[in-house]
C-alpha cells in the first residue's frame, strides 16, 4: 500500500509546507495518539505515554507544542525530554516502559526542515501497517478531543540527557578505557551537543569539542557528519588521535584518522565487523544495495556472510531480524549494533570502533588495511516531484550501456532519495576514470528525462 505521508524515516518536509505545519503535526498527533490507545486496549481511566524528543532547529519548540497538544487531546501522556538524540529517544522509550516515542528531526538535513519518526515500545522504528493506521487517522477523521477528565497530561524529563550518557558509557567493554586518547567530536550543532563530547570525556578521552553551540539555524551547517571538512580541521589542527563526527540527530557516524584520512560506514562496519570475527561473535553482517562490493569482499574473507538490504535503516533492520545478524549498517554511516542497542546509534557506534582498535591494539588504518574498495562515483540528480523514473526508456538505456561497458565488473545501481525529490545514480567499477564516466552520462540523461 502506498503511503501518502510516512516516508522511509517517518513524514518530513520543509517547515511552514505541508505537511510540516503546525496544524498538521497537531492532526498527527491526534491519530497517532487515537492509534495507540485503539491498539493498547487500557482499562478505563489508563492512559497510554509517549516519549518526545528532538533535535536543535529552532522549529522544534513549535512542532513539539503542536505534537503535546495532538497527544492530549486523543487521552495520551506526554514526557518531553528536550534536545536529545534519535537513539535516545528509543532507549528513554524501553527503559521508561512507555508506549512509543516520538522524535522531531530532519536528521541530516539542513535547519529549514523538520521532520516527525515514530518508536515503538520496543525502541524500533514502526512497522508500516502502524503508519498505515495512522495516515488512515489522518485522512477519515477531523480532529476530535477527549473529555475534560480523559485529557492527556504532560511533563518534562530532566535527567534525560544523564539517562543516555551512562547507557552509552556501558556499551563500552568495562575493562577498556579511552586513556591517552586525544578525540575530536563534531556534533553538528545538533542533538548531541551536550551529550557526545561527555560520552568520550567520562570514558578517559581528551575532547576537542566541535560544533557544540547550536543556535537553532545552525545544525548540520558546515559541521558534523556530512561536512566532515570541519572535524578533519579539527582533528589536524588539535593533533587529535582520532575524529568522530555526527549528524544533526546522531544517528550517524563518520570517522577520521590522525591523517585526516575519513572513513564512512562501509569501513567503520568493516573494523567492528573484523573484531567480533575474531572473537566468534559475528554470525552476519547486513549492508545495502550502495554498500560497496569491496566491502562485500572483504566481509566474506572473514567467512561470514553478507547480505544486502534496500536502502534505509528501517529495512536493514528488518533483514538483521530476518537473517538473525546483530551487525548491519549503510556506507553513509547508520550503523546498528543490535547486541548493543535496538536501533542504529552513532556514539555507541563509535565506542563499538574504539573498542575494537584499543583492544586490537590498532589504528583505523592498520584496521582497514585489508578493506580494498571499488571506485565509486554517486551523483544526486533533483528531479521534479513523483518523477517515475523507472517507466523512463532513455534512462533505461543508459544504464543497459553503461552495465554492457562494464562488462560484469561492476554495477549500476538508481534509487529514488525517500527524504528528497532526487534520484541517487550509483556506478561502480575496477576504473576510476570509466566509472566517473558512466556516472555523468546517467546523470545526464536523468536531468534531460525529468525536466529540470
Amino acid at each position: 500500500m502506498a503511503r501518502k505521508y510516512f516516508g522511509t524515516d517517518g513524514v518530513r518536509g520543509q517547515v511552514g509546507s505541508k505537511p510540516i505545519t503546525p496544524d498538521f503535526v497537531m492532526r498527527l498527533g491526534y491519530a497517532a495518539g487515537k492509534t495507540l490507545v485503539a491498539r493498547e486496549h487500557l482499562k478505563e481511566g489508563e492512559h497510554p505515554a509517549v516519549l518526545i524528543g528532538k533535535d536543535t532547529r529552532i522549529s522544534g519548540y513549535m512542532l513539539e507544542a503542536a505534537l503535546e497538544a495532538g497527544f492530549a487531546a486523543a487521552g495520551v501522556h506526554v514526557i518531553l525530554a528536550g534536545p536529545i538524540p534519535t537513539p535516545a529517544v528509543a532507549y528513554l522509550t524501553r527503559a521508561l516502559r512507555l508506549q512509543a516515542g516520538v522524535v522531531i528531526s530532519a536528521s541530516h538535513n539542513p535547519y529549514y526542515d523538520n521532520g516527525i519518526k515514530f518508536f515503538s515500545a520496543n525502541g524500533a522504528k514502526l512497522p508500516d501497517a502502524v503508519e498505515e493506521e495512522i495516515e488512515a487517522h489522518l485522512d477519515d477523521e477531523t480532529m476530535g478531543c477527549a473529555e475534560s477528565a480523559a485529557l492527556g497530561r504532560a511533563r518534562r524529563i530532566d535527567d534525560a540527557a544523564g539517562r543516555y550518557i551512562e547507557f552509552c558509557k556501558s556499551t563500552f567493554p568495562t575493562e577498556l578505557d579511552l586513556r591517552g586518547l586525544r578525540i575530536a567530536v563534531d556534533c553538528a550543532n545538533g542533538a548531541a551537543y551536550h551529550i557526545a563530547p561527555k560520552v568520550f570525556h567520562e570514558l578517559g578521552a581528551e575532547v576537542v569539542s566541535v560544533g557544540v553551540a547550536p543556535n537553532g539555524l545552525n545544525i548540520n551547517d558546515g559541521v558534523g557528519a556530512t561536512s566532515p571538512d570541519s572535524l578533519r580541521q579539527a582533528v589536524l589542527a588539535n593533533a587529535a588521535d582520532i575524529g568522530i563526527a555526527l549528524d544533526g540527530d546522531a544517528d550517524r557516524l563518520l570517522m577520521c584518522d590522525r591523517a585526516g584520512e575519513l572513513y564512512d560506514g562501509d569501513k567503520l562496519l568493516y573494523v567492528i565487523a573484523r573484531a567480533q570475527a575474531a572473537e566468534r561473535r559475528c554470525s552476519g553482517v547486513v549492508g545495502t544495495l550502495m554498500s560497496n562490493l569491496g566491502f562485500e569482499h572483504a566481509i566474506e574473507r572473514l567467512e561470514l556472510p553478507f547480505y544486502r538490504a534496500k536502502v534505509g535503516d528501517r529495512y536493514v533492520l528488518e533483514m538483521m531480524v530476518d537473517k538473525q545478524c546483530k551487525l548491519g549498517g549503510e556506507n553513509s554511516g547508520h550503523i546498528i549494533c543490535l547486541d548493543r542497542h535496538s536501533t542504529g546509534d552513532g556514539i555507541i557506534s563509535a565506542l563499538q570502533v574504539l573498542a575494537a582498535l584499543r583492544t586490537r591494539g590498532e589504528t583505523l588504518p592498520q584496521a582497514c588495511a585489508d578493506l580494498k574498495f571499488y571506485p565509486q562515483r554517486l551523483i544526486n540528480v533533483r528531479t521534479l516531484s513523483r518523477f517515475d523514473w523507472a517507466a523512463d526508456v532513455s534512462i533505461a538505456a543508459a544504464v543497459k550501456a553503461a552495465e554492457a561497458e562494464l562488462a560484469g565488473r561492476g554495477r549500476v545501481l538508481l534509487r529514488a532519495s525517500g527524504t528528497e525529490p532526487l534520484l541517487r545514480v550509483l556506478v561502480e567499477g575496477q576504473d576510476r576514470d570509466q566509472v566517473d564516466t558512466l556516472a555523468r552520462q546517467i546523470a545526464a540523461v536523468v536531468t534531460k528525462a525529468s525536466g529540470q
